[in-house]
Formats: structure tokens, C-alpha cells, sequence
């Protein structure tokens, strides 16, 4: 069969039932290129996973391409919680590559979020070239650090020592009360962050050895006083020894919440000064993470940046709605979707700033375009991450009144950065 046939194929899509959860798992085990024992993957993924909310794409009898949503509330500029869709496994068998099944697994998914009224979908990508095509802009910028041994010193910090907490190492599931507590104290002053169930807890807090590759059991210190936790971190260790008999130790940091300065501040103090440790690695901070201004010197944290949270506008009027805006705004927007029809066209964008009294609204319009852009850009720039004028730079937006790209850029920036601290 010559290729213009293989694209000729259709491959019916359905979600998958209890008995087929395994071969759905096998083609994301065989496009990740995954060493986990799949049983084992897939005992924990069902924690979480929700059967209705799968998709495959089958070849005869055989599952050759794989979605998934996971039901999530994300936080948005100013506080509000939006149903957001997780989209996760996204993959299709090496065989069968090149043949059309990735488009029509994700429009199917697109729409039938859309049917299900979510107004936003967000995923990690794998690859960073598939999903703008399909409506999807980077809106999180995600950071990593490598501090290495005796580069942990920090800046003085007023009234520290009054308000220094307590420090507890504990065994995260032994510790999931507090770390609860200080998540869910967290979340809602952070855009981009997603609710966490029950279940998400258990997979998030579950340490098979298989995961471990070689380092330490997962281990926790949680900063408290007298009134609870204050912040935690979470941590693996892997011990090791130069050939000069010098400790060379590494330190994996998974996750670090503060719920205020000095917690953050005892956290990092700690965790960068520990016995036998050559160097601290932590992966997904924030833009704006605290620890590259406490050090004495910045440069230390050797910054890396890479895309982190993708986010996709489903129910356009309604997300842009939801969020609050930097300053008054009201422009009118010529929006390019190819994938969804209903965001597609002119909409006008009104919202009052800090002004409590004046909502945020998003109505058809037929009003002459002051910005043309594709609902990617609007994706990136919802959670208050992304300047636009970059985007417009590179030509992706088109400015059709001289200042309403500054306009519009300034009114959808938002601070505290927005951070989505765990992959899904």
C-alpha cells in the first residue's frame, strides 16, 4: 500500500472500556518509549483516569492512537476557579505515524470538550511543535535550577529570625494533612494552578521504586509553628563519591510551596545547605520564583527556561470572562480558529480593571478589529504570563490600531507569574 492510500484509512474513535485499558496503555508505552513496567503504569493511572473521558483511535481490532482529559478547576487572573480539561496521552503507535490519527483524536477531544462546556483545555507537551496548530499557545514559563555546594548563601531577610519556623522531616503520605493545607493555601493565589482530588494526591504522593533510578525513597520537611504549616518541600537524595573521595551527592527537589517569605526562605536555607550534597536540582518554578533574588548571588541558580503549561481557549467569550483584567480595556478582537468555529470571528473585550463594579465581558460583535490574532495567542496570554507584543514581533498578531497591542498586552499581564507546578 503506497502512502497517499494509508491516508485514505479511517480509524474510528471511542472511549475505551475497562478491558481495554492495558492495550491503550501499551501505545503510550510503546510512543514514550517508556522502561515502567506498563501493569504496574497503568494500576496507578487509574487512580485518576476517567474511562468516559479517553479516546482511541482503532485500526481494525487494535488500539493505534491515544488521548485522555483529566477533569481539573484551574486558577485564573483574579482568583477564579475555571473547569479546565487536562489533556494527557496523547500518542500514536511508530507504525502508524503520518496518517492523519493525532488530528482527529484532538479534534474530537476539542469538541467534545466543547459539548461538555469547559472552557479551557491545558496540557505539557511532549513536543513543542504539535499543539499550536491545534489552537493551544504556551502560557507558562517553567524554570530549573542547579545550585551547587556552598553557592546556597542568601540574602538578610527583615524579621526573619522572629518568624523563622519550625523545621520536620516527615514521609509525605505521613504528612498529606499539612501538605494540603499549604497547597490548597497556595492555589488560589496562583494562575495556572489546578485543582488537586484525592486521587491526584495518592498518584502524586505514590514512590515505586521503579521511578526512583537509583535516589532515595521520596522524603518531605515541612515548616510550622504553633499555628500549622507554613510551607513544605518535597525532595529525593542520591548519594555519590568522587574519585577524590569528595561527597558528590545530588539533591531532586519536587515540589516547594511557601505561604509566606521565611517559610520559603527556611525551606531553601535547608535544603540548599545539606551534609554530602554536591548540588540541589529543582524543575518547574515559576517565572517570578523567589530563590533567584534570596541568593547572594543570582547568577548561582544557573537558569534554565523551557515552555511549561499550554493552554487552549474552548468556550472563548466565556474564559475571557472569568479572568479579571490589569486595567480597563475595550478592544475589539478579529480571532482566527480553524479547529473550533464558534470562537471564530470579532469579539469585543470590555473589562473595568480594578474596578469591582465593571465585570469583564466578551460579546460578538460587528464592530470594525482593533487586533487580529489566532486563539493560540489568546491561550498564551490568559494566565497573565505572556507579553504579546513578542508574539505581534514575530507576526503572529496583527496590530489594526496603532497602540492595541500594548493595549490589550498590558490589561491580560498578571503577578503573581503563573506557575502549573506539577506535569499531568
Amino acid at each position: 500500500m503506497g502512502y497517499e492510500g494509508v491516508m485514505d484509512v479511517s480509524y474510528p474513535i471511542r472511549p475505551v472500556d475497562d478491558s481495554e485499558f492495558l492495550a491503550f496503555g501499551a501505545v503510550m508505552d510503546q510512543a514514550f518509549n517508556s522502561t515502567w513496567p506498563l501493569e504496574e503504569i497503568i494500576r496507578l493511572e487509574r487512580l485518576v483516569i476517567e474511562a468516559e473521558r479517553t479516546l482511541a483511535a482503532f485500526d481494525q481490532d487494535r488500539v493505534a492512537g491515544t488521548t485522555l482529559a483529566y477533569s481539573f478547576g484551574m486558577t485564573v487572573p483574579g482568583g477564579d476557579v475555571v473547569p479546565t480539561a487536562g489533556i494527557s496521552g496523547v500518542s500514536v503507535l511508530p507504525t502508524h505515524r503520518r496518517r492523519g490519527i493525532l488530528t482527529a483524536l484532538v479534534h474530537r477531544q476539542l469538541a467534545d470538550i466543547a459539548a461538555g462546556g469547559e472552557p479551557l483545555a491545558a496540557l505539557f507537551a511532549s513536543e513543542s511543535a504539535i499543539y499550536g496548530r491545534y489552537g493551544y499557545g504556551a502560557a507558562v514559563e517553567q524554570y530549573s535550577f542547579t545550585v551547587h555546594r556552598g553557592e546556597g548563601s542568601l540574602r538578610p531577610l527583615p524579621g526573619a529570625d522572629a518568624a523563622w519556623p519550625t523545621l520536620r522531616l516527615a514521609d509525605p503520605k505521613d504528612a498529606v494533612t499539612e501538605l494540603k493545607a499549604v497547597y490548597e493555601a497556595v492555589r488560589p493565589t496562583r494562575p495556572g494552578m489546578l485543582t488537586r482530588s484525592d486521587g491526584f494526591w495518592e498518584l502524586h504522593l505514590s514512590d515505586p521504586e521503579f521511578m526512583r533510578e537509583g535516589s532515595s525513597p521520596m522524603r518531605c520537611v515541612v515548616a510550622e509553628d504553633e499555628s500549622g504549616a507554613r510551607g513544605y518541600a518535597m525532595y529525593s537524595a542520591k548519594p555519590d563519591w568522587g574519585s577524590d573521595g569528595m561527597p558528590a551527592g545530588s539533591l531532586a527537589l519536587r515540589e516547594l510551596f511557601w505561604t509566606d517569605p521565611v517559610a520559603c526562605a527556611a525551606l531553601w536555607s535547608d535544603l540548599l545547605s545539606r551534609d554530602l550534597v554536591s548540588q540541589v536540582r529543582a524543575r518547574l518554578r515559576p517565572a517570578d520564583d523567589p530563590l533567584r533574588h534570596m541568593l547572594v548571588d543570582s547568577r548561582r541558580t544557573r537558569a534554565h527556561v523551557t515552555d511549561g503549561l499550554w493552554v487552549r481557549l474552548i468556550d472563548l467569550p466565556a474564559a475571557l470572562a472569568r479572568r479579571t483584567y490589569a486595567g480597563e480595556i475595550d478592544i475589539v478582537l478579529e480571532v482566527t480558529d480553524e479547529v473550533l468555529p464558534a470562537n471564530h470571528g470579532r469579539w469585543r473585550l470590555t473589562a473595568g480593571g480594578q474596578r469591582d463594579d465593571v465585570k469583564a465581558a466578551c460579546e460578538r460583535t460587528a464592530a470594525e478589529p482593533d487586533v487580529a490574532l489566532p486563539v493560540s495567542a489568546l491561550g498564551a496570554a490568559y494566565l497573565g504570563g505572556c507579553r504579546l507584543g513578542g508574539l505581534a514581533a514575530a507576526g503572529q498578531i496583527t496590530e489594526l490600531r496603532p497602540g492595541a497591542v500594548a493595549q490589550l498586552s498590558a490589561a491580560m499581564y498578571s503577578e503573581p507569574a503563573p506557575w502549573s507546578p506539577v506535569m499531568f
